[in-house]
């Protein structure tokens, strides 16, 4: 018969995997298993081909099916310092985490669990004293299939084993359904090549091209008086017209054009005119 006492002890004190003592920082996977986080990254990163398979890790594809606890220590845990001499007494079940809530040694003897989303590790006692949609600890809110029981027997295994079935294949039809919207979006974006493209002009006199400015200059100036085309550097004689001055309209008064330096009273006569040496306010 197997020691329950040792059996608790390799369960909830020791890595799974490797079989070394639990350390910080220290993760459980969607079963409830207890792993030191080291060994689980070198177990993924080992990718050679004559690597040992593992059972209590087969189920584990990559850092995201693990779960970092967020542990609190036990006050009254002095660790390994008093059993070095070996003249005291080596209490095996010496917890060295507690539960926040309660305060139960986290040593096998009492069921805990720990919430998927936050890591937060309570016993099972305070979860049902205690009832709440929220977490105890961080207050990020949860529900009964993110409660996972750390260390639990075959019956807790099966259903946890269902529950990550499920959300595999959950995750899985959602990434699917994903790419099927993000490709219909791209092929809707992308235009087809039956689809009708810009007009194309049959007479280059009637139509104009948007592809450059330089065209529409040129067809601007086929456009002038008499029909006669224009070469597009030159200017048009109707532009020349609107270009004169305002002061020489007829339609407007002497006092209007007055105001401008091209009338004739604001001409200086030689007399009033300056030398050219001597810049006055006369001089234009």
């Amino acid at each position: 018969q197997v020691d329950k006492v040792a059996e608790l002890v390799a369960r909830w004190f020791y890595c799974a995997l490797s079989q070394e003592k639990l350390r910080r920082p220290i993760v459980a996977c969607e079963l409830g298993r207890l792993y030191n986080k080291d060994a689980i990254i070198e177990y993924l990163l080992d990718k050679s081909p004559d690597k040992t398979p593992m059972e209590s890790a087969s189920h584990i594809r990559s850092i995201k099916n693990v779960t970092e606890l967020q542990l609190v220590e036990n006050p009254a845990w002095s660790g390994d310092k008093e059993s070095i001499k070996g003249d005291k007494y080596d209490d095996l079940q010496a917890a060295r985490f507690i539960c926040p809530v309660v305060g139960l040694e986290m040593n096998g003897r009492h069921r805990f669990c720990f919430l998927r989303n936050c890591g937060c590790v309570f016993s099972e006692r305070a979860l049902k004293e205690i009832k709440a949609e929220v977490c105890h600890k961080c207050g990020i809110p949860f529900q009964e299939e993110d409660v996972i029981v750390i260390n639990g027997n075959k019956e807790d295994v099966e259903i946890l084993k269902k529950r990550m079935e499920e959300r595999r294949l959950k995750s899985k039809l959602e990434k699917k359904s994903k790419k099927g919207k993000t490709a219909a979006a791209a092929s809707q974006q992308e235009p087809s090549a039956d689809s009708p493209g810009p007009s194309k002009a049959k007479n280059g006199k009637d139509c104009v091209s948007s592809s450059t400015g330089e065209n529409r200059q040129i067809i601007f100036t086929k456009s002038s008086e008499n029909g006669n085309p224009s070469a597009p550097g030159k200017v048009n004689k109707a532009s020349t017209s609107a270009k004169r001055s305002i002061a020489d309209s007829e339609d407007k008064s002497e006092a209007y054009k007055s105001i401008f330096t091209t009338h004739s009273s604001a001409k200086r006569s030689k007399e009033e005119c300056s030398n050219w040496v001597t810049h006055t306010a006369y001089y234009f």
